[in-house]
């Protein structure tokens, strides 16, 4: 059995600019197929516009406040809310709070900074 704690995981951050903590992936524990990790964005800060060639991902909020950009839609999320991004679609988060944004990054396939390909908003970065 693995259990991992998060306050035990080393940060480091991804190619968009936010800090994660991956949780479970093959890098790390018996999972091949996917990953898990707790994001954390400053009051103000934002990841930069990308989209994952392959993977898919699912965004959950656990604490704080955002501005979801999503393919051309923008949303305020806050805690208790799940996010589907489907390879592909461009997207952003922005804490708009004034703690810590946290959340879920469930992935699949896992997280690579490979497959994240960084662009530019022209006017529409939240």
């Amino acid at each position: 059995m693995q259990v991992v704690q998060l306050e035990s995981i080393k940060p480091f951050v991804t190619k968009d600019g936010s800090e994660i903590r991956e949780l479970l992936a093959y890098r790390n524990s018996c999972i091949r197929n996917q990953s898990l990790a707790e994001a954390r964005l400053r009051p103000g800060a934002a990841t930069t516009p990308h989209f994952h060639r392959k993977t898919e991902e699912i965004y959950f909020i656990l604490e704080g406040q955002g501005l979801m950009y999503l393919d051309g839609q923008q949303r305020s999320v806050g805690p208790g809310d799940a996010i589907a991004i489907p390879p592909g679609a461009v997207h952003t988060i922005r804490n708009t709070g004034s703690g810590v944004l946290r959340f879920l990054c469930c992935c699949a396939p896992a997280y690579e900074h490979d497959d994240t390909v960084l662009v530019e908003l022209p006017g529409q970065a939240p």
